[in-house]
């Protein structure tokens, strides 16, 4: 959700290298458009591709001529190294992935057995991104930014070094004195910048304001896979 194309379209003007994308938990379209356009050199995701459109196309071409490095992880873990960092801790116990073949592959986890006596747990390093890039509806002239339900937003900007977001809409007032905005509202303590952008997650969906744009996405799905 929230995905940022017209900021992940100036980097590929620019264009921007040596990439390293972590997904939350997964990529697509955006992802896929850098990975393609050559920017990045690393991804951690739990899967990387277009919804009902398949395998993100450029993605999958360079995985298979190893020209990006790729570390596997999965949904909870992504998750539980994000709150890790927004809590200020090293690491975040997760029981769940145990016994998955990941878990080998992962040489920065670790097993250790639970000091309360439950059995082995898996300690998931902090994830602490250098930036947070995201689209939302609305933020506010103090720079807070309504996210609504989509908290997984919430914590990235709270994990990552530095936040920046393009918005919809920007409106006078204070978002965190509104009853029904304030819960779903990210201070501005957490964001770094605000760029007003309509339509800037365009071909994507964005959450209240509008629907993807399936026949493009279709076209690009079909298109990249050379």
């Amino acid at each position: 959700s929230g995905c940022a194309l017209a900021v992940v379209q100036a980097l590929l003007r620019r264009p921007a290298r040596h990439l390293r994308l972590i997904g939350c938990p997964q990529l697509g379209l955006q992802g896929d458009l850098l990975v393609g356009a050559g920017c990045v050199d690393r991804v951690e995701t739990a899967a990387f591709a277009l919804g009902e459109f398949g395998l993100a196309p450029a993605f999958d071409r360079f995985y298979r001529e190893n020209r990006i490095e790729v570390v596997e992880s999965t949904c909870p873990a992504i998750h539980a190294g994000l709150q890790a960092a927004e809590k200020g801790l090293p690491f975040m116990p997760l029981a769940g992935v145990l016994g998955s073949g990941l878990v080998a592959l992962r040489t920065d986890w670790k097993v250790i057995d639970d000091p309360f006596g439950a059995g082995p747990i898996l300690l998931v390093p902090a994830i602490r991104p250098d930036v947070a890039l995201f689209h939302a509806p609305l933020a506010d002239t103090r720079g807070n930014v309504w996210i609504g339900v989509r908290r997984e937003l919430m914590v990235m900007a709270h994990a990552a070094k530095r936040t920046l977001v393009s918005v919809e809409e920007t409106v006078d007032g204070d978002l965190l004195r509104e009853e029904r905005a304030a819960a779903g509202t990210i201070p501005a303590l957490y964001v770094e910048e605000v760029a007003h952008v309509p339509g800037g997650a365009r071909p994507n969906g964005l959450f209240t304001c509008y629907s993807p744009n399936f026949e493009t996405i279709a076209r690009y799905a079909s298109a990249a896979r050379t």
